[in-house]
């Protein structure tokens, strides 16, 4: 199988459950770049959630907040925003006072709730957002855990934007040109690959397109119906390293 380019996703795809990468991920993902395959990872994470990860396993390139921003080691290669956020939040909060809202801005984020309760851990500024940086926003995240539950926001969206769900926890308010593909089309070209010499996995909404449009789609075990749905194959979960395996399978052996 001629593959040139490997893109994951992060989280229940190529991290465990417990968000640690086994040592033979580690070792798959080497043997991979050794051999001159391009390893990316997708994600929706921003920049500063996944640099706890890089000591364990080396890229050559990131997309982070799914396609907000592409980079090539710290150079910034692309990246779609959303001027103005305010204009959008506070309408929403007009109509939904108890909203739980936030928003990432220059790798910072701004939220009017405790976001720990979705995202352990996590840093971030409190704000009635009347206070934020003059500049876009790479996402606007709103508290949902359901389609049906996000089908309210899509009336205070303007046609450049887009909402998806992530991990039935929260809503993703993007720029319509911020997605994980539009990312892989800059790196395929900037590398001079095709997207049918991709292998990509994924386990959720944001990667749907990425599996149908890349040459190899592949869902873990673990993902949702509607991502199986969508790929070439299904390799085992993400627990039992099923991204590793199958490149072991299929470009190592």
């Amino acid at each position: 199988m001629d593959i040139r380019m490997i893109v994951t996703d992060l989280d229940g795809t190529f991290l465990r459950t417990d968000k640690s990468v086994s040592a033979y991920s580690q070792q798959i993902i080497r043997q991979c770049r050794e051999k001159g395959i391009v390893f990316v990872i997708a994600t929706a994470r921003p920049v500063r959630a996944v640099k706890s990860f890089l000591p364990f396993f080396s890229c050559d390139a990131a997309i982070y907040h799914n396609g907000a921003v592409v980079r090539l080691g710290e150079k910034m290669l692309d990246g779609y925003g959303i001027p103005n956020p305010e204009k959008y939040i506070f309408p929403l909060l007009e109509a939904f006072p108890d909203l739980h809202v936030s928003a990432e801005i220059q790798d910072c984020l701004y939220a009017n709730f405790n976001p720990g309760n979705i995202w352990k851990d996590i840093l971030y500024t409190f704000t009635d957002f009347t206070d934020l940086p003059e500049a876009p926003a790479d996402k606007i995240l709103l508290e949902a855990t359901s389609l049906e539950e996000m089908e309210k926001f899509k009336p205070f969206l303007t046609p450049d934007l887009y909402i998806q769900l992530s991990e039935n926890a929260v809503a993703m308010v993007m720029n319509k040109q911020a997605c994980k593909m539009n990312g892989v089309k800059t790196l395929a070209a900037h590398y001079h690959i095709s997207t049918e010499e991709i292998a990509a996995f994924g386990d959720d909404y944001n990667d749907i397109r990425l599996l149908r449009e890349c040459g190899r789609g592949i869902a873990v075990e673990n993902a949702i119906s509607e991502v199986k749905e969508a790929a070439d194959e299904i390799c085992a979960d993400n627990d039992r390293d099923g991204v590793a395996g199958w490149l072991e399978r299929n470009i190592l052996l």
